[in-house]
């Protein structure tokens, strides 16, 4: 009675594996076919993200974009590798749920990390149009610096005081970007005031001629002095020039020529006007 039990357990069981062992020598060729492909399909990204690293790299130099493409290039060989060997193993359900299911979580993705997704982008159309590069001085969303990385995720500057300012690679897409290193130059203002006694064109002589020997303007293009209007103390102008920015920079250069103005004005006895304050009147009491 026991061995007739036992045979009742043991019996199906044997059958099953007899099965399986059928199927196993049936599918083995598929299955070594399967295992080649996904071998091939291993070298073939492998191959192919150096590839994409190499033609990218003479096309861009932001490491992190070409590593990104190279890295999505693999991963999609390797999928189309998988799906074949999926395919060869009779497992064609199995690929239509496994691309319905990315689908649906690309999706998910998509929605979830929606800025993240703008920002990545943003960095490719950056890296790829290049507006600015490392190094540049630009000026974009109220900020002034220096370019010290540009990111798939952001762009990082140095603003000059010591501060590090990191913004979102889409503020830097979608806004207005003022550079100025493009041209290696850039025009400097520097504004100023006269009394009514004065003579303008001796004035005019006097500023142009103050400027004249500073050695980091460009010779060419000429410096322009231009009158503005008549306040109610004084007269308004202001002095345009240009200077090369591998020499010095906006700030040092307009106090230069701050002061080289302010040093001949002196001399020629030229004064700039002082507003007048009115003296505020204090209140005397009669003390009974």
């Amino acid at each position: 009675m026991i061995f007739a039990q036992i045979s009742k357990i043991i019996d199906p069981i044997a059958v099953k594996l007899d099965r399986w062992t059928l199927e196993g020598y049936r599918l083995l060729p598929n299955l070594i076919m399967a295992v080649l492909i996904m071998v091939v399909f291993r070298a073939l990204a492998r191959y192919g993200g150096r590839f994409m690293e190499r033609i990218l790299g003479h096309a861009s130099q932001n490491i992190a974009l070409v590593s990104l493409i190279s890295a999505i290039t693999r991963i999609a060989i390797f999928t189309t590798g998988l799906f074949f060997a999926l395919g060869v193993l009779g497992l064609d359900k199995t690929v239509t749920s496994l691309l319905a299911g990315a689908g649906v979580l690309a999706l998910a993705l998509g929605f979830a990390f929606q800025d993240l997704t703008t920002n990545f982008i943003s960095g490719a159309f950056i890296a790829i149009q290049r507006p600015i590069k490392v190094g540049d001085i630009i000026e974009t969303n109220g900020f002034i610096g220096k370019v010290l990385s540009i990111g798939l995720r952001s762009v990082k500057l140095d603003n000059f005081a010591g501060q590090i300012v990191e913004l979102p690679s889409k503020d830097i897409f979608q806004k207005p970007i003022v550079n100025f290193t493009n041209s290696g130059e850039r025009r400097v203002q520097v504004e100023c005031s006269i009394g009514y006694k004065d003579d303008l064109s001796i004035v005019e002589n006097l500023a142009l001629s103050a400027m004249k020997d500073l050695n980091f303007l460009n010779p060419l293009k000429p410096i322009e002095l231009n009158f503005m209007k008549f306040s109610e103390k004084s007269i308004d102008f202001e002095i345009l020039f240009w200077i090369n920015q591998d020499k010095i920079g906006p700030g040092p250069a307009k106090s230069i020529v701050m002061k080289a103005v302010k040093r001949v004005f002196d001399e020629h006895n030229i004064a700039f006007p002082t507003p007048v304050r009115p003296v505020e009147q204090v209140p005397t009491g009669r003390i009974e």
